[in-house]
């Protein structure tokens, strides 16, 4: 009896926790309102950044027709590949993780930003 009530505890615990860390793609889209000046997710176009479609397993300073600050194309040539979690920690601070990249952007403060934006960024594979 015990047993099946630690049981269930833990697998109430797990729901609620999965529930909470949940991207939500069309929360991301609201966030993704700060990138569309720069920036386009949905089709493979570049603006004043690079196109974000298909972004995920790009190699960093790869996508045609942009020209990267030499600094993200060195990022790209020292093994940067974006992934969530790559991504993830350049949206936090994008200096810090690229010093001398030429994005601007100061980066998001907020974990469930960052990761609602991701989700809107993969819906686009």
């Amino acid at each position: 009896m015990r047993f099946a009530a630690i049981v269930a505890a833990l697998a109430a615990l797990t729901v609620s926790a999965s529930q909470s860390w949940a991207q939500d793609a069309a929360a991301g889209e609201k966030v993704f309102a700060k990138c569309k000046a720069c920036h386009v997710a949905d089709t493979d176009q570049n603006k004043v950044g690079p196109s974000l479609f298909k972004l995920n397993g790009r190699t960093a300073g790869t996508h045609p027709d942009f020209k990267y600050s030499p600094a993200m194309t060195d990022a790209g040539k020292n093994g940067l590949v974006w992934d969530d979690a790559k991504l993830t920690e350049y949206l936090k601070d994008p200096r810090a993780m690229v010093k001398g990249t030429k994005m601007a952007f100061a980066g998001l403060k907020d974990d469930a930003d960052i990761a609602n934006v991701i989700a809107y960024i993969d819906q686009f594979k």
